[in-house]
């Protein structure tokens, strides 16, 4: 039996007990009172709860029905899970799908214990949008491939242990075929990593040189020259994440978060504004249904298609219409970095506005989705 929508939620059946009781009991035995031990990501990895979608031994061959349990005992408890979004959403599913049994034993637990934090060395300075445009080179040279190039855009780059890398193999193919991936140390001889300082004063993200950088053989994922299939199945979970629930690529705000700080602060009397603002509350149902949806499609056995570009186009530009009305609802507070709507000492709305700017260019820009919609959802004819 299915979990059953009722509105906008989802109720669960039965059979969905079991489950939600097993994961209160792992619960209160190893964070009795909800005190959390200092290996409390190890032991979450340890019996499947971080991805239980992925396959036995490092998740629980979980259906759709089972994750959403899981999920929700693990938000009403309050649990820490692991930081390591590229490792556990992107890097992880795609090492399942291509990496041989020794490369999964070596990496997996330790992307899903967060013990080891990854990047993503995909997009390059003439290299964005057509990733498949891109020129760093690896060589080999006997048991190794040396390296040489530029990245650019890598999340977390000064913080990662391991990156996903796409690197040109073969110069005389045609440039999706000519195309390797590989698994790179950040700690190699040769990697020289620089912080992009953004309008919001923070650095997440990096350019990344690679001067002669030397890849072992048994870090190729897949095989040689196939890794534009596997930039493929990276790219389509990276649109998954970055279209999740929270108006920043899957974190921070929401939209009843500022209709919260609405009504607490008595609400708005302007109807334009009260127009404005349930524009937003309804384009953020919108995205809810469509990811109930997919959830449906999940249960159902349907893998999701070319439709996460709709959910990452509209999550986008929602995203950037909820931060800019926050902003305006601050007044003069939004002036300030610290201050939200009004006058809520909060820098998550100042920043988020900033941090907004960006939605409608990461992971594929918005013309780039509103292209594979064309293309691959309504049948027209290929961009030129």
């Amino acid at each position: 039996m299915a979990p059953v929508m009722r509105g906008l939620s989802i109720t669960f059946p039965p059979e969905a007990e079991a489950t939600r009781a097993e994961v209160r009991r792992f619960i209160d035995e190893h964070a009795p009172r909800g005190d959390f031990p200092t290996d409390w990501n190890r032991r979450l990895a340890g019996v499947g709860y971080v991805a239980p979608h992925w396959p036995k031994p490092w998740g629980r061959d979980a259906s759709a029905l089972e994750q959403l349990a899981i999920d929700s005992e693990l938000r009403a408890s309050g649990c820490p899970r692991p930081v390591n979004p590229i490792g556990i959403g992107w890097a992880g599913p795609t090492l399942i799908a291509a990496g041989t049994d020794e490369q999964q034993e070596r990496w997996l637990p330790g992307i899903l214990d967060g013990s080891e934090m990854w990047c993503q060395l995909f997009s390059e300075p003439d290299a964005g949008s057509d990733l498949a445009s891109l020129s760093t080179r690896a060589s080999r040279d006997g048991d190794e491939y040396i390296v040489n190039g530029q990245k650019i855009w890598t999340t977390f780059a000064h913080l990662s242990t391991y990156g996903i890398l796409l690197a040109r193999t073969d110069p005389d193919a045609t440039k999706h075929e000519g195309i390797s991936y590989f698994v790179v140390d950040m700690r190699s001889a040769g990697i020289t990593v620089r912080p992009l300082r953004q309008m919001n004063g923070s650095a997440d993200f990096n350019e990344v040189f690679l001067d002669d950088v030397r890849i072992p053989t048994e870090h190729l994922v897949g095989d040689e020259h196939d890794g534009w299939r596997l930039a493929k199945v990276t790219l389509g979970n990276e649109r998954v994440s970055l279209s999740g629930e929270g108006a920043l690529w899957g974190q921070g705000p929401t939209a009843d978060s500022l209709l919260d700080v609405v009504r607490d602060r008595g609400g708005v009397a302007d109807p334009m504004m009260r127009q404005r603002l349930s524009r937003v509350f309804i384009e953020s149902e919108v995205l809810r249904l469509i990811r109930l949806r997919t959830v449906a499609a999940q249960l159902a056995g349907i893998e999701p298609g070319p439709e996460v570009s709709v959910r990452k186009a509209l999550a986008d530009e929602h995203g950037q219409h909820l931060m800019a009305l926050a902003v305006e609802l601050a007044g003069t507070h939004g002036l300030l970095s610290d201050h939200g709507p009004f006058g809520v000492e909060n820098e998550m709305w100042p920043l988020g506005f900033l941090y907004s700017r960006a939605l409608t260019i990461g992971g594929g820009t918005s013309e780039v989705q509103r292209n594979i919609i064309g293309e691959r959802v309504l049948g027209l004819p290929r961009e030129p």
